[in-house]
């Protein structure tokens, strides 16, 4: 997985297989990934496609479905009556229509909640009925009209008339027609003819902003039907389909296809091989719910009919500096090329002078390209997750789908193994293979919406809290070894970790806690080197000569330990500590709650301490050569090693054990922060003990390892969607083909903003530490705007929108 692989001589008769593998490499992928993004573009909504998937779901085609609790509808239809619009449904047809309207009065009306219901009309099955909820606000009608016939147009034409017309109109009919005719050919002529006369009705009620939804039919189970219903089938049904496919589709009506497949899928269900089952009946009313509400209210799980996200002033000033960028690095790049042609001197043979400026320009071109790279990849973020270019859809658990990528990808890492020139406990080649494939793991956590499972939800927990216990341990071992606590090395850290997160603040518009995992390995790290950087400052060549050190840092583990237990032990005082300005808005979500980091923080706040515990430790042992791991043999003898390695397999096998026989998520994550480092150790142990396996690693997962970070950040918009609670969709209708594009492209861009990022590193962080301070005030100088305008602007918008909800709770608690 290396960037390029090289080979020693082509073959004379075309190109040798050599030569096209040396094509294999992260330059090339790009250009291909780039190639791929370049003209898909999909737009099938909520009413027209979808699938069933994961257990018996409904997945619209190319967007995410929200599901609708009762909460959740009244919440909708209030605030729909704030914003001073009506909520009147009104469903023409026959006893399929009739079916939708009890559906969705089935879901609205639940007697114990006091709800008023009235019913008119005459008592008998063919009847038109009528509800009104006064408190909801919401009034709900069936007409009854088998057929597509003069007493349908004349009620369109009334809806036509009136100032303001029903909100939803879903129409439909096709079974009576077919019965009462026989399956007459004339009967679908006049059915089309009919339709034709409702065209101009509905063009105009659609232009009162109504909506106006005709349900195609539904197939039948033609065993399960009446014989009085033998000449309903499905071929006659696709006529009748076809005809006002035919008619409606230029007009503004909107065709509701999809409904026909959420029936198909549960036909066996059917009570009477005519009306759909329950489950479907379910789909329907969540699909109608779907497209009445998510553009008002703004489910982060409900991007069917929704309208995209309002860009802010600091997203398009942001932009507009990435693009001013892009441009000047495309102007650059074809002014060198123009150079090269035109045969401009070496740098070899140009005076001091001119190499001088030559490596001035070179630095510069460096930086403007770096930005005007970063700028692009940017766009295709923003062109991802903050519009509706590309489609989306929800996540659903099955064990298949989480469990065979996991066997693919460990196939691949096993297969992709080598020797490594390190021979030390966790070396560099070790932890960036532990790194790639817990991230790997991540990732298919995270696309396949397993968190729901315990057990897995837990093990994922132990694969974080390991990436923090290797950050604590790996920083710990630099400044054993090297003594190196200055601030240059500090902001270098800070803004690897960082650099990529704050552009997608200021890019995405989303807050610092967003991307959780950051801000938590940043101040652990800041928390590491306090406890070093403060003085007395104990490092490997001072302890040596003054064993007293040894002391001082008890002392400051010690310490460490406190001040995260006297945290913990207080969220009064948590909260007090990371609200104060101006630090509080790292810390707080976009509803101005601490609570997310809270609940991030106290889930893995030992974590980073296990690993320096576990670095002193590892150290001492080597100092003290109670380990030997200088060279390839097995790091105890026979004796120690086979008992050390039981016992590791005991403490991996009771976490596991722990993960399956614990009864909630509260629970569970309450035990975890005080046992995960048994797991952790119990697996560096048997990784490690054993001098084969030791020197051994998957250049698999230790490229997947180095670009860990940016995998971990960029998934949030190029490979899932929706602020995580969905997935992208590049390919619709082929979720394979789809994964393994979307990963391919995600895998791409996360290798390339690692190295942008890397490019940067010395232009924001230079070697000399007065530099480094000049930048760190600049960037401060740019925040204090940034700040205003998060401070002051969102506040108001906020108040806004808490006066709407308390409006909308109060009313909802009154209708309780």
């Amino acid at each position: 997985m290396a960037d390029s692989i090289t080979n020693d001589t082509p073959s004379k008769q075309g190109k040798s297989a050599a030569e096209i593998i040396q094509q294999i490499n992260a330059k090339n992928a790009k250009l291909v990934a780039f190639t791929l993004v370049i003209g898909i573009d999909s737009c099938k909504w909520l009413l027209s496609d979808g699938r069933y998937q994961g257990d018996q779901e409904w997945q619209p085609y190319g967007c995410m479905m929200h599901h609708y609790s009762q909460i959740d509808t009244k919440r909708c239809l209030l605030y729909l009556v704030y914003l001073k619009q009506h909520n009147h449904f009104v469903f023409i047809g026959d006893s399929r229509i009739r079916q939708l309207y009890t559906g969705l009065l089935e879901h609205l009306d639940h007697r114990d909640q006091g709800e008023t219901t009235q019913t008119t009309g005459p008592d008998n099955q063919h009847s038109d009925l009528n509800y009104i909820n006064s408190k909801l606000r919401i009034k709900v009608d069936f007409i009854w009209s088998p057929y597509v016939s003069p007493h349908m147009v004349q009620r369109f034409n009334q809806w036509k008339s009136e100032k303001e017309p029903p909100s939803v109109i879903v129409a439909g009919s096709a079974t009576w027609s077919i019965k009462e005719s026989n399956a007459s050919l004339h009967s679908v002529k006049e059915y089309s003819t009919n339709l034709t006369r409702l065209v101009q009705a509905i063009n105009d009620i659609v232009a009162k902003k109504s909506k106006v939804l005709w349900t195609l039919q539904e197939p039948v189970d033609e065993k399960k039907l009446h014989p009085s219903r033998a000449m309903i089938t499905n071929e006659q049904l696709n006529k009748y389909n076809q005809a006002a496919v035919q008619i409606l589709q230029h007009s503004a009506a909107l065709l509701w296809s999809s409904s026909r497949l959420v029936a198909q899928g549960t036909l066996n269900e059917s009570p009477d091989g005519l009306h759909m089952s329950p489950l479907a009946l379910k789909h329907d009313t969540q699909i109608l719910l779907n497209m009445y509400c998510n553009d008002h209210m703004n489910f982060n799980d409900g991007t069917c009919c929704s309208s995209s996200e309002p860009y802010t002033t600091l997203q398009v000033v942001t932009f507009s500096i990435l693009g001013v960028s892009s441009v000047l690095a495309l102007t650059m790049f074809v002014r060198r090329k123009f150079q090269r042609c035109q045969g401009t001197a070496s740098v070899e043979f140009s005076p001091l002078n001119e190499q001088s400026k030559q490596a001035a320009e070179t630095s510069i071109y460096t930086l403007v390209c770096s930005l005007g790279r970063m700028g692009c990849i940017m766009a295709y973020f923003f062109l991802c997750d903050r519009t509706s270019f590309f489609m989306k859809e929800n996540k659903y658990y099955s064990p298949i789908s989480f469990w065979l990528p996991l066997a693919y990808i460990l196939a691949l890492g096993l297969f992709f193994t080598e020797d490594s020139r390190f021979t030390k406990v966790l070396h560099r080649d070790q932890t960036e293979e532990w790194k790639g494939w817990m991230q790997l793991v991540i990732l298919i956590y995270h696309m396949t919406g397993a968190s729901g499972i315990l057990p897995i939800y837990m093990h994922v927990r132990v694969l974080v809290s390991a990436y923090i216990f290797l950050s604590g341990y790996g920083h710990f071992c630099y400044f054993w070894q090297r003594g190196d606590a200055g601030l240059v090395r500090f902001f270098q850290v800070l803004f690897r970790l960082n650099f990529v997160t704050v552009l997608l603040c200021l890019c995405m518009n989303r807050p610092y806690q967003f991307y959780y995992f950051v801000p938590l390995v940043s101040f652990w790290f800041l928390m590491v080197y306090l406890v070093l950087a403060l003085p007395p400052q104990v490092t490997g060549t001072s302890s040596k000569s003054n064993p007293l050190q040894y002391l001082y840092l008890v002392l400051k583990f010690v310490g460490l330990f406190s001040v995260i237990t006297i945290l913990y032990m207080s969220e009064v005082f948590f909260e007090k500590v990371f609200v104060t300005r101006p630090w509080k808005a790292l810390f707080v979500t976009t509803d101005d709650d601490i609570h997310e980091w809270w609940f991030r923080w106290k889930l893995d706040r030992y974590s980073i301490s296990y690993g320096m515990v576990f670095a002193v430790v590892y150290l001492l042992a080597q100092r003290y050569n109670l380990l030997n791991d200088n060279n390839h043999s097995n790091l105890f003898s026979p004796g120690i090693a086979l008992s050390v390695t039981l016992a590791s397999l005991i403490a991996v096998g009771s976490y596991t054990t722990f993960s399956f026989l614990c009864r909630n998520k509260l629970e569970c994550n309450e035990i975890h922060t005080y046992t995960v480092f048994v797991p952790i150790v119990g697996y560096i142990v048997l990784r490690n003990i054993s001098g084969v396996l030791r020197t051994r690693y998957s250049s698999f997962f230790a490229w997947f390892g180095r670009i860990s970070l940016e995998l971990f950040i960029c998934q949030y918009h190029v490979f899932l969607a929706a602020d995580t609670h969905g997935v992208l969709v590049l390919v619709p209708g082929y979720p394979v083909l789809n994964a393994i594009i979307t990963s391919f492209i995600f895998i791409c861009l996360s290798h390339d903003v690692h190295r942008i990022t890397y490019a940067l590193l010395p232009f924001a962080i230079p070697q000399d530490w007065r530099l480094v301070l000049r930048n760190a005030v600049l960037f401060l100088v740019v925040l204090v705007p940034i700040g205003i305008h998060d401070g002051i602007v969102p506040v108001v918008s906020q108040c806004i929108q808490q006066c709407n909800s308390c409006i909308v709770t109060g009313i909802i608690f009154s209708v309780e």
